[in-house]
């Protein structure tokens, strides 16, 4: 049996020093399309609506997660369409509030972090699925897309037993693209009253 790998270990941590890193450069800077108005709200309104999705997606792919993990192969609901629902809402999340900004770089800043590290990660965690659980793994793989769902594949159980403490704790993680919204839109603000300088402006 595989134990968790470095790129395994590493991804809560290193996901929180970017996010940090790109934290610090967002309060310092502000988004050139803010001249136009248009341009900035379309921004803004498409930034909420993947973070809504992403919102919701990671909240359904952490009910069925719930007190199972690495115990048993989950192949329903959200992991049905895709082996890694979990990290595909997490990056249509993270875009989302990079478009939250209302600017292009930061999305693209963070599409090019997500893809430069988390293949790594996926390629990992299925070396270690494939040894716990051998054959059932590998036809799992065979019909199931890797990374972006396949929704016509989406099947659902009538009922689904969950541990509801872990849900409880996934949920809140699942609630940071919602509360980024607010923290961005109160940076935002911080700029428009001077209490925060504003060195760069970015588009």
């Amino acid at each position: 049996m595989l134990s968790h790998s470095r790129f395994e270990k590493l991804r809560i941590p290193l996901s929180r020093c970017f996010a940090v890193i790109l934290g610090l450069f967002i309060i310092f800077s502000t988004s050139k399309w803010q001249e136009n108005s248009f341009t900035s709200n379309i921004l803004f309104l498409m930034g909420c609506i993947f973070v809504g999705i992403a919102a919701l997606g990671r909240l359904w792919c952490s009910l069925y997660l719930a007190g199972y993990k690495d115990s048993i192969l989950v192949t329903t609901g959200p992991y049905s369409m895709s082996r890694n629902p979990l990290y595909f809402f997490s990056l249509v999340g993270a875009f989302g509030v990079g478009l939250v900004t209302e600017t292009l770089l930061m999305p693209l800043i963070i599409l090019i972090l997500f893809t430069m590290y988390y293949p790594s990660v996926i390629r990992s965690e299925e070396r270690r699925l494939l040894s716990l659980h051998g054959e059932k793994f590998e036809s799992y793989c065979k019909n199931t897309p890797t990374f972006f769902p396949k929704l016509s594949l989406l099947k659902e159980p009538e009922t689904y037993r969950v541990n509801p403490k872990i849900f409880r704790r996934n949920s809140f993680n699942a609630l940071w693209f919602i509360w980024s919204i607010g923290i961005l839109e109160m940076i935002e603000a911080f700029h428009e009253t001077g209490i925060l300088p504003t060195y760069i402006k970015i588009y």
